[in-house]
């Protein structure tokens, strides 16, 4: 699937699970609107991305989280992930969330802090869907992933495609979709092998 032929999702998949947050004094400041997860809550995968950028004020719809208050909603990331998603098997079967619900000042990265001050929230997000397994997407939303089930976090790029259970599904990391095309290749990797690795990683009877 094309980034470009991802459906858009619907206002009814949206799941707030507050009306607001005010735990991160920074993220209040600098966040236009809490990026809440979205996506059937009987998924299979539950996919977690670090935290929302900016976003896009022009975009017609892609606007991105911190705009449009729902999780990898942008043009860019938002896409690329919902493609990769369903090209490996998880097409409308996949609810999508970050680490952190609120934009960064600056497109900076998340703090540890930050990051352990919106763990309940995903926390909440993983017992509402009780998926089968979870893709976070990058270093920071694998380290809030693993923190959930007191795993450390050393070395990220060793741990992508690699499952690991945990009380609450399958952890299979993936590359943050900013850095996909730098890192993918250097992993041994063309896009149909990557999915293709995805898709098997994800499957408990592939292994």
């Amino acid at each position: 699937m094309q980034p470009s032929d991802v459906p858009y999702p619907t206002d009814a998949e949206r799941r707030p699970l507050a009306e607001d947050c005010r735990r991160c004094p920074e993220l209040v400041s600098s966040r236009s609107c809490i990026s809440w997860g979205n996506g059937p809550t009987d998924a299979s995968v539950v996919v977690v991305g670090e935290a929302p950028a900016a976003g896009d004020p022009d975009a017609e719809r892609w606007r991105g989280g911190n705009l449009t208050g729902m999780a990898y909603t942008s043009r860019a990331s938002g896409r690329k992930v919902r493609a990769l998603v369903a090209d490996a098997g998880y097409a409308g079967d996949a609810y999508y969330t970050n680490a952190v619900k609120c934009h960064p000042p600056g497109n900076r990265d998340p703090t540890a802090a930050e990051r352990a001050n919106c763990r309940p929230w995903l926390h909440e997000d993983l017992e509402v869907v009780d998926p089968d397994a979870v893709v976070p997407t990058g270093k920071h939303a694998t380290a809030s992933v693993f923190a959930l089930a007191d795993r450390a976090l050393d070395g990220f790029l060793d741990t992508v495609l690699d499952p690991v259970e945990t009380p609450f599904g399958r952890v299979v990391p993936v590359l943050h979709p900013s850095y996909e095309e730098v890192w993918r290749s250097r992993l041994g990797y063309d896009r149909a092998g990557y999915v293709a690795a995805l898709s098997d990683a994800l499957d408990p009877d592939s292994r």
